[in-house]
Parts: C-alpha cells; sequence; structure tokens
C-alpha cells in the first residue's frame, strides 16, 4: 500500500502517531515532550486562556524543538500541530489565526466548520492542514475544500467521538479520497497502530492514552479515575456541549448529576468554552473506549517507549517471528 505521508512528517516521526488535541488536558509540555519523543504533539489553541498566553505558549513550543534539533541533528523530532475551531462562534478565531500566521505550526488541525479558509493560509507557508470528520458527508465536504488530511474521528472515540466503526469508515473514505488518513478512535496499544495502518491509516490519533500521562493538564484526580476506570464507566451523550462525545460517567456522578437525566444541551457557544465558570470538560471528564488500556501515569517519552515497543512486537508477530 502507497504511503501518502510527505517526507517532512515521515522522515521525522518513529510512530505514526498523533498526541491528540484535547481540551483542557494537552499542555505545551505536552507537546514538546511527545515532539522530543518522535510523535506529533498537539494542542487546542483554546487551551490557552487568552491570546497573550497562546503567544508564550507556541513561542516556548518553536523554542524548545528548534533547541533540540540543534543539540542532536540526528534525533527525530516530530513537528508540532495546533487545533483550531473553525465555528463561527469560536469568537477567538482571527485572533489566533494571527498567531498561526507568526509561529507557523507545521501541521494545523480542524474541528466543527468550513476548514477552506484555513487552508489558504496554512498553505501558504508551506503547512499541512488536517480536517476531523466523524461522517462521509462531513469527510466529502473537507476532503473539496483542499485539506491535505482527514482525521477519521471513529466510535469509540474519547471526547467529540463519531458513531461509525472504524473499519467501514475507513474502507468508505478511501473509495474517494487519496490524501493523507488519519485513525481516531479507542486506539490504546502499540498492536493498535499497526492494524490502523493494515486497514489504510497513514496516521493515528491517540487522546485517551496520552490524558495520563505526567505532562498533560488534566488533575490527579481525573487520571486516577482515568486509570480505574473501563468502557463501561462511559456514557455517549450531547448533555454537556451540545454535541455527542464520551465522559466518563463517575466523573458525572461526582458532579451531583444522574446520568439516567440527561438532556441535550442548547446554543453551545465555544467561545465561552474557556471559561472558568463552564463546568463541562473541567468537572465532567472524558474518555475513549481504549480507557481500560490505561494502566499507570507516565510520561510522554515513556509510553511512546511502550507502544513503540508494542508495535515492533506486533510486527514480529504478524511476520511469523
Amino acid at each position: 500500500m502507497q504511503k501518502k505521508l510527505p517526507s517532512k512528517i515521515a522522515d521525522l516521526i518513529v510512530l505514526p502517531v498523533i498526541s491528540a488535541p484535547m481540551f483542557l488536558v494537552s499542555s505545551p509540555q505536552m507537546v514538546i515532550e511527545s515532539c522530543k519523543a518522535g510523535i506529533i504533539g498537539s494542542f487546542p489553541l483554546l487551551n490557552a486562556r487568552s491570546a497573550d498566553i497562546l503567544e508564550d505558549w507556541m513561542k516556548n513550543i518553536t523554542e524548545e524543538l528548534n533547541k533540540a534539533r540543534a543539540e542532536d541533528p540526528n534525533r527525530r523530532v516530530a513537528p508540532w500541530a495546533v487545533n483550531l475551531v473553525v465555528h463561527r462562534t469560536n469568537l477567538r478565531f482571527e485572533a489566533d489565526m494571527q498567531l498561526v500566521k507568526k509561529y507557523k505550526p507545521p501541521i494545523v488541525i480542524t474541528s466543527l466548520g468550513n476548514p477552506e479558509r484555513i487552508v489558504k493560509i496554512v498553505h501558504a507557508y508551506g503547512g499541512l492542514v488536517f480536517s476531523d470528520v466523524s461522517n462521509l458527508v462531513h469527510a466529502k465536504k473537507a476532503a473539496h475544500t483542499g485539506v491535505d488530511g482527514l482525521i477519521l474521528v471513529s466510535s469509540g472515540a474519547g471526547g467529540h467521538g463519531g458513531t461509525i466503526n472504524p473499519i467501514a469508515f475507513i474502507g468508505a473514505v478511501r473509495e474517494f479520497w487519496d490524501g493523507i488518513t488519519i485513525l481516531a478512535g479507542a486506539i490504546t496499544h502499540g498492536q493498535d497502530i499497526l492494524a490502523a495502518e493494515v486497514l489504510g491509516a497513514d496516521l493515528v490519533s491517540m487522546g485517551t492514552r496520552f490524558i495520563a500521562a505526567s505532562e498533560s493538564f488534566a488533575s490527579d484526580a481525573y487520571k486516577k479515575m482515568l486509570i480505574e476506570s473501563n468502557l463501561e464507566d462511559l456514557i455517549y451523550t450531547d448533555a454537556f456541549s451540545g454535541v455527542n462525545a464520551n465522559y466518563l460517567i463517575p466523573s458525572i456522578r461526582s458532579a451531583g448529576i444522574d446520568p439516567e437525566q440527561l438532556h441535550k444541551k442548547e446554543n453551545v457557544d465555544f467561545s465561552k468554552m474557556v471559561d472558568t465558570k463552564v463546568r463541562t470538560w473541567r468537572d465532567i471528564w472524558s474518555a475513549g473506549q481504549g480507557v481500560g488500556g490505561v494502566k499507570k501515569v507516565q510520561t510522554v517519552a515513556e509510553a511512546v517507549r511502550e507502544l513503540y515497543d508494542e508495535y515492533k512486537q506486533a510486527l514480529k508477530w504478524v511476520a511469523g517471528k
């Protein structure tokens, strides 16, 4: 199967993995350590509470990764990525885009809207645009905007997960899409990465596995709950953000809410998701169906080494060795 990854990604990674951008979880240090470990690190721009803070983060990421490359030119330091909400209610869109133009992240991941305008801006400085999609309608629309990659958010994904089986999803998308394909949803172990590649994915996006990373913004209580939970502790609902997502039931109960009495939330304003008064994501915690595979808190580097060993072992098993 022909690989679609350009050399500016393929030559700089040790595993075809994106550490997914997770709201209120992915930190700039997590991005730096992911890239230094050889996987693509990413974070949502809205994780920074202001444009000034965001600029500090983007400057720090750029400087630290440049330093790592300079100290060891032979080291595989992966490119970094940011996640931009392109929905019309993101009131920080214009300010954040100015910083994207200034710091030129190699990859911009778009979600919740039409990425066409972003494609032109990012391509102008030589970057790539990947678009989150959770169904075929959105996948086809994004494909026609000139994006470089489609992130297929399948059933079982943490956060705003889709409902389509990943095997069916990637097969259907490959009928009309010949660009970079990234699979997301319940990918937790090295053998999962290999399985996704066999299906036709060029990269995978892993979120839940990295919530428990030492460098993440997740609280100790969140990490503890994650480690103690399994897929039966999840609920898929649109009650908290207006869009269906997977949440940890114990966190809902801890917030004093009955999981059996949930109703759809209307009129979501994504620009207000950074307000400290908003409890969703801060107190109601998300995880994907791969949650049962998260057994301990570890550094990003430790997690990547573990994934690498599992991946290599899976390759040996496939080869019959």
